[in-house]
């Protein structure tokens, strides 16, 4: 019976050694996936973090190019109003000089009578003769 009670007790001690070993294993695994858990909180903090400078980033691009746009068609417009205004005082003047024109050719035809054209002809004759022709 002794030995029964000792192989009894071998097999107890055995068992609760294996238990021990799977206990320990078990805590070894809990601990490496805790590590593992942790390491990868970490990098998603670091990944979201990484996000948030990247578009903070982009917004501020963003907003450069924007403010860029804006000056660009400012500049463009200010082009197009001068370009605009220029072209219509140029349509401007042409039109005061057509009407300036017309209105001296009219003046001219209404006062041309052969006196008129008498007192033209002596005056050239005029200065042809101080000139020595």
């Amino acid at each position: 019976m002794h030995s029964l009670l000792e192989n009894r007790q071998q097999l107890i001690l055995a068992n609760l050694d294996e238990a021990n070993k799977r206990a320990q294993k078990a805590q070894e695994k809990l601990s490496e996936a805790k590590s593992q858990f942790e390491a990868a909180r970490l990098k998603a903090e670091e990944i979201a973090k990484q996000g948030i400078i990247n578009l903070n980033k982009d917004k501020n691009n963003s907003q450069i190019q924007t403010e860029e746009m804006i000056q660009r068609l400012d500049k463009l417009k200010k082009e197009t109003l001068l370009s605009q205004q220029q072209k219509a005082l140029q349509l401007l003047s042409k039109k005061v000089i057509q009407s300036s024109l017309m209105q001296v050719q009219s003046k001219l035809q209404d006062r041309i009578d052969s006196k008129f054209q008498t007192s033209i002809n002596n005056f050239y004759i005029a200065l042809l003769r101080n000139y020595g022709f």
